[in-house]
């Protein structure tokens, strides 16, 4: 059978400028591609990439090479599989119940958005990245952890540490280095933060994994907390910033949305088009084939769901942000037991209560520049930067 070919010109550097090139490339000539840079076997066509997460019993998520178990200093519920993750993802699950969500959280949120937006002033070029979308992600996810006396800086600067560790496929000193700090501050943050909740109980997910009859292991609520940290503040963040670039940049779109009410809609073509999270590990179990090429047992695959999300076989001109266009579903979120437990109130806050908000305050809002907007991340991908006018 054919074995995956290679090809050394796939490097991180150059991925984590814009990994779409690439992708397309990749779909065209070779949706299974082995990268030595990265050491991983590249799926970037859609159904494959379907498949792959939604049979663990043939893709296990527990890759021994990432990075991302040095990062984060645990073996986290990311990289375990069947009754290990389930267990482990079980126990944050309460806080994320709908009852919670509807009578607690989104309320919460609508607060905050208030006095976020509150401090932005009318008429002047702001960039939204540090002035909004990061603190506003960070204050919220500090709220739902139990773990609200972490200031947005700090809840923002670790996310970033172990977001790098965790991509970090080159292996350099610098990011395991600033992950290694973040680890330390956050198992001080989460400890001081347990007597509280022991005495009072909340919704939180520290709270509910502490207070259970029978608790996970520390080390892996320790653990729990870290995931959330380091994916829910950059998905909700990243989110925003993609949207309204989107929209900021398309006016006929955003009459669109803005007469029929559907921020729905503009999240779900915003998270279509810019993947938050763009990929993400699976290790072969068995020896299998995709796309007529040989995946041995122990084959560490790059499931690519942002190329995958950009597939001409399933989105007509993918590379563009359209919320006209046809609707097929994205991969955003993945697929199969690892799905986004974050999913529901991501899209709740940005697209049900934020964005709403943002336009009503500042209709006619402009991007200033969107040539001066740099987008960045491999593994994680967003706008670091959105200069907006607001008026």
């Amino acid at each position: 059978m054919p074995t995956a070919p290679s090809d050394p010109t796939i490097q991180v550097k150059d991925m984590t400028i814009n990994p779409y090139p690439v992708y397309r490339r990749l779909r065209a000539e070779a949706p299974v591609m082995f990268a030595p840079a990265l050491n991983r076997t590249l799926i970037t066509k859609a159904v494959d990439t379907r498949a792959i997460k939604d049979n663990p019993a043939l893709f296990s998520s527990n890759d021994p090479t990432t990075p991302m178990e040095r990062a984060f200093e645990a073996h986290t519920l990311m990289r375990k599989d069947d009754d290990a993750h389930l267990r482990e993802r079980n126990a944050m699950m309460p806080t994320f119940a709908p009852k919670y969500i509807k009578n607690h959280w989104l309320p919460m949120y609508d607060k905050l958005a208030d006095e976020y937006l509150d401090r932005l002033p009318k008429g002047e070029v702001i960039d939204l990245f540090p002035e909004l979308a990061g603190p506003i992600a960070a204050k919220m996810l500090g709220e739902m952890m139990g773990i609200p006396n972490a200031t947005d800086e700090e809840l923002q600067r670790w996310s970033q540490a172990l977001i790098d560790g965790a991509g970090n496929f080159g292996y350099f000193d610098e990011p395991f280095a600033r992950a290694a700090q973040a680890n330390i501050e956050i198992n001080n943050c989460i400890r001081s933060n347990e007597d509280r909740l022991r005495a009072d109980p909340d919704p939180s997910a520290l709270s509910m994994m502490i207070n259970v009859d029978e608790p996970i292991e520390y080390s892996q609520i320790i653990a729990n907390i870290k995931i959330a940290i380091g994916g829910g503040i950059n998905e909700p963040r990243d989110a925003l910033l993609t949207i309204l670039y989107g929209l900021l940049t398309n006016p006929d779109q955003l009459e669109h949305i803005r007469e029929t009410e559907n921020w729905e809609l503009a999240f779900q073509e915003g998270v279509r088009w810019v993947a938050p999270i763009q990929v993400s590990g699976r290790v072969a179990r068995d020896d299998t084939m995709i796309q007529g090429i040989d995946i041995p047992k122990g084959t560490i695959v790059m499931v690519c769901q942002a190329s995958a999300n950009h597939d001409e076989d399933v989105f007509q001109d993918g590379h563009e942000y359209n919320v006209f266009r046809k609707s097929a579903p994205h991969q955003s979120f993945g697929s199969g037991p690892h799905h986004c437990m974050g999913m529901h109130i991501a899209r709740l806050t940005v697209a049900g209560i934020l964005l709403p908000k943002m336009f009503e305050r500042f209709p006619n809002m402009r991007l200033e520049d969107p040539a001066a907007v740099n987008w960045r991340g491999f593994g994680f991908r967003g706008p670091i930067n959105l200069p907006i006018r607001l008026h």
